[in-house]
């Protein structure tokens, strides 16, 4: 792959980082759900969010299986419908795979504006199994939560790539 002037070669991913960064997503989702407000409509999915960037950055580590399991997962902490996460991530992670050559040739902000219809659409057919369901409708806020995600995009990316930006032996006389 050639790279644009200026962008920085990175490490290998380290496997148990990846899997760390999606338990912990799991995790601050399972905390934010439990707060004071409870699940809000507008509060960010960082799992969806943290799905999707790996799914960008490791298309063959991280793909559809493994946001079915962890869509299973969320159904199971929340308590909503069996499936209702667990399609959305699914959709979500095979759409996230089908762009991401495309998405890494874009600098940051432009990443966020591309993955925002992603999200959207992962948090519409949320809402479409929940009302088919016979669920009540949130509300407008909902709207909000994919454009907070797209929002934090950049930030999540700066995060979640800082192990891979460090030299393996950093050394005064070598480029890298």
């Amino acid at each position: 792959m050639i790279m644009r002037p200026g962008q920085q070669l990175l490490l290998p991913a380290n496997p148990v980082f990846i899997w760390f960064t999606l338990l912990g997503a799991l995790l601050l989702n399972t905390f934010l759900s439990s707060g004071v407000w409870g699940r809000a409509a507008w509060a960010p999915d960082m799992l969806a969010l943290t799905l999707v960037f790996w799914g960008v950055h490791q298309p063959l580590r991280i793909g559809v299986g493994v946001a079915f399991f962890f869509g299973l997962a969320m159904d199971v902490q929340q308590g909503a419908l069996l499936g209702q996460h667990a399609l959305a991530y699914t959709v979500l992670a095979f759409l996230a795979v089908s762009i991401h050559r495309r998405l890494l040739w874009f600098d940051v902000l432009t990443q966020a504006v591309q993955v925002l219809p992603l999200l959207l659409v992962s948090h519409l057919l949320q809402l479409i199994v929940r009302m088919i369901a016979g669920g009540s409708f949130p509300g407008w806020t909902l709207l909000l939560s994919p454009i907070i995600e797209g929002v934090l995009w950049p930030v999540v990316t700066l995060l979640l790539l800082a192990p891979q930006r460090r030299a393996p032996d950093p050394d005064d006389n070598r480029p890298l």
